[in-house]
């Protein structure tokens, strides 16, 4: 990488991975602009950072507000090198059974959001030469996932994306990173239902283990980062296994994160 990040603009920022990567990013004398729709835990996190931190409260799924993002990220003033789409949520159980409305906000925040953020960006990183983009995705976007099929099919376009993305700046200095972790110990789980005790403790990975991974994946240029060695086996596994497998273990697995 020729030049280094200065600002980063970081989406889900209120939890999880998101607050992850503010921390380990501020940790590293990065400014930050943290988008989330939580004003209150975005200040608090802001006034605990040791760089200069901007607060823009936003809800993706509304487009007058991701619109406001978008506009920041397209700015030439105190421009951002890097952006983290970390923004998103899951839901299970099976379709015919799920909410339409809280499907299609799925993927209007996974999916919509996190592609017109990047368009957003890119222009003016690539006109500096500088930076680039982390798409948080999932190992569930690695093979069909029956029992939350709405959220594992967003998390399939946010790799196939981002993975297209890399090669298409293959001869610039602006880099795109599919970040796919598997389970991680954030809020993502009470928010999508998964009952207590449906995932066991030492698949659970840490948060700020799996940023430091997908910052060390950045730095070198790597197109994908599957952090855990037992996540990237099964990501490659999903790979060599016919679809036919694949999906009938992802869909026990669900059954589980369903409550089924």
């Amino acid at each position: 990488m020729t030049a280094p990040v200065l600002r980063a603009l970081v989406t889900g920022a209120s939890a999880g991975l998101g607050a992850a990567f503010a921390s380990t990013l501020a940790d590293r004398g990065v400014d930050l602009v943290l988008v989330a729709r939580r004003e209150d835990r975005l200040r608090a996190l802001a006034d605990d950072l040791p760089v200069d931190v901007e607060i823009l409260p936003a809800d993706l799924a509304d487009r007058h507000q991701l619109a406001a993002v978008e506009a920041r990220l397209a700015s030439r003033a105190d421009p951002v090198d890097l952006l983290v789409n970390d923004a998103g949520f899951g839901m299970y159980g099976p379709v015919a059974e799920s909410d339409p409305d809280r499907s299609s906000a799925m993927i209007d925040v996974n999916v919509q959001a996190l592609t017109r953020l990047t368009h957003a960006v890119l222009p003016q990183l690539l006109d500096r030469q500088v930076g680039g983009v982390i798409n948080v995705g999932s190992t569930a976007g690695f093979q069909p996932g029956p029992n939350g099929a709405v959220y594992g099919a967003t998390k399939a376009y946010v790799r196939w994306f981002t993975e297209a993305l890399h090669v298409e700046l293959a001869d610039a200095d602006v880099y795109a990173l599919l970040l796919a972790p598997g389970v991680t110990a954030t809020e993502f789980q009470s928010v999508a239902e998964v009952p207590d005790g449906a995932i066991p403790g030492p698949l659970m990975m840490d948060a700020d283990a799996v940023v430091d991974a997908a910052l060390r994946a950045f730095a070198r240029g790597d197109a994908v980062c599957v952090p855990g060695a037992a996540n990237r086996v099964a990501a490659i596994g999903a790979q060599v296994v016919p679809s036919a497998v694949t999906r009938r273990i992802s869909g026990l697995v669900h059954r589980r994160f369903a409550g089924r």
